[in-house]
């Protein structure tokens, strides 16, 4: 029993699990993932895609406080997420400094990814307390951001959750994640006929 982030290019999902096959949906992105918000900033600001890794390589030698960037429905008694005014902020901000200057890309990365990180981690955490679980899973590409984990590695010890997080090596789509759960089913006595057709 846990609960999970599941936090990706294409998802932002809180899912409380109960067992192997038992899961609540709690909450999701209203718009944006956090993995496509992280894309989208990058290429506004010139970097390749996939933007996650770039952001994460250029925010290590920023200023986390250099910019106050909204945490969108932070203190929301949902559990919800929302990023779109976030990626607003940003593009305002880009009109406004001149990204030739050294500091200023570094900067933006570091307070970028410093607001989407504190709304995964809060609202992660206040919903693992609210269901009184005592361990908290995060997996998903984005989940190989080094601040992510060592934010959530931090909160996670100050609240005495158990923090399960697999080797970013582990953490983006791999074939060992579709075996777990095939081994899963397989002990559960579920299976399909070789000759049925794939309902992926």
């Amino acid at each position: 029993p846990a609960v999970a982030l599941v936090v990706s290019g294409g998802h932002t999902m809180l899912i409380h699990l109960r067992s192997f096959g038992h899961y609540k949906l709690c909450g999701k992105t209203r718009d944006d993932a956090a993995g496509e918000a992280f894309d989208k900033v990058a290429k506004m600001i010139g970097l390749p895609y996939p933007g996650g890794p770039e952001i994460d390589k250029l925010a290590s030698g920023g200023d986390r406080r250099c910019y106050d960037f909204p945490r969108s429905m932070l203190h929301s008694a949902e559990h919800d997420f929302s990023f779109s005014g976030l990626k607003t902020a940003v593009l305002y901000t880009l009109d406004k400094v001149d990204q030739s200057i050294e500091d200023v890309r570094p900067d933006l990365c570091a307070s970028f990814q410093e607001a989407v990180i504190d709304v995964l981690a809060s609202k992660s955490i206040r919903l693992t307390k609210q269901l009184n679980e005592s361990r908290l899973a995060v997996s998903g590409g984005v989940s190989c951001n080094r601040r992510l984990r060592e934010v959530f590695t931090e909160r996670c010890a100050a609240e005495g959750l158990e923090l399960l997080i697999a080797p970013p090596a582990l953490s983006t789509d791999n074939a060992a994640m579709i075996a777990y759960v095939a081994s899963q089913k397989y002990m559960l006595g579920e299976s399909t006929p070789f000759e049925d057709d794939v309902h992926p």
